[in-house]
């Protein structure tokens, strides 16, 4: 069993560098934890050159002293590593802020090399459910790419099961993070409450249908985004978006442009309501007020038609 979780990871780390990487040098995105253990390990053994970065949220009494003995395991595997620390803050909740500043420091940590992250397909389950709790369309619901240069996830087709054996296997040191097993947050719960629920109503197999579903999603993901990208161009300049080439376009390219603009314009992440009272002001125009897409304390974004055209503005609160 060991065996086959060990040659599982080699295999999966191989497969994503034939398919992916043009040079053997990767960064890997190592927290301590089992995946990223096991995943900084596996590429090792993939022939990969690894330079782990250990980022250090400083969140937990004794976070250094764990980011500084992981950083210790991936120099005793064979690999370079660093400890970056970071500061978290920010609008959005605790997640939301961690997972900014890490991304930011593994960005700049990388030096022109991809970066390895140690997300499961357990991981793509989790993220799958989140999107369709939030109803938030069909891109939140494909999940997470393999590839998306630079970030790269070599074992979304492994199960967490296998990372934590592997790990066994090698006799690699794991941390088990206490936020992993915290109700507080949303991720959690859909770990340990919805998913082993939903595996025992439908008899097994929930995590790896949630996981083709997202596989499903960017197939049609990647067939009709680079024509909304087209549409968009047309459209959009400055904060303006103009109506008319919208009005006859099928909802899914029309949804995605609009998400696309509202981005653009400051809308973080616009949720269906949004999107789709935006859309209203597009196909049932009837003299609306402005639709407020997001903001801060200081103003609120709302966006506005006028004759032929979405404007978007702040408006001091």
């Amino acid at each position: 069993m060991t065996r086959r979780a060990q040659q599982t990871l080699i295999g999966a780390v191989r497969g994503f560098a034939d398919r992916h990487l043009d040079d053997d040098a990767v960064c890997v995105a190592l927290s301590g934890g089992a995946d990223s253990l096991a995943l900084t390990a596996a590429a090792i053994r993939a022939g990969l050159t690894v330079h782990a970065v250990v980022i250090d949220h400083r969140l937990q009494t004794g976070s250094a002293a764990v980011a500084a003995r992981a950083a210790e395991t991936a120099r005793e595997l064979g690999a370079s590593a660093e400890v970056r620390e970071v500061t978290v803050e920010g609008a959005g909740g605790l997640e939301a802020a961690a997972r900014r500043a890490r991304y930011a420091a593994l960005g700049e940590a990388r030096d022109s090399r991809p970066v390895l992250l140690g997300h499961t397909l357990d991981d793509q389950a989790e993220t799958v459910l989140l999107g369709l709790a939030r109803g938030s369309g069909a891109r939140s619901i494909a999940g997470m790419r393999e590839w998306s240069a630079p970030w790269g996830r070599p074992l979304l087709g492994v199960r967490r099961a296998d990372t934590r054996e592997a790990c066994a296997g090698w006799r690699l040191p794991v941390w088990d993070d206490p936020h992993n097993d915290d109700p507080r947050f949303t991720r959690v719960r859909i770990r340990k409450e919805v998913l082993p629920l939903l595996d025992e109503v439908i008899g097994g197999g929930a995590a790896e249908s949630l996981a083709r579903t997202a596989s499903q999603l960017q197939d049609d993901a990647d067939a009709l985004d680079p024509p909304a990208t087209e549409l968009l161009e047309e459209c959009a300049y400055a904060r303006v978006l103009d109506v008319e080439p919208l009005r006859s376009a099928p909802a899914a390219l029309r949804t995605r442009v609009l998400r696309g603009w509202l981005r653009s314009v400051g809308a973080n992440d616009p949720v269906y309501r949004v999107v789709r009272a935006v859309d209203a002001l597009i196909t049932d125009w009837r003299g609306q007020g402005p639709v407020a897409v997001g903001g801060d304390e200081r103003a609120r974004l709302v966006v506005t038609r006028r004759a032929r055209e979405l404007t978007v503005k702040r408006v001091p609160r």
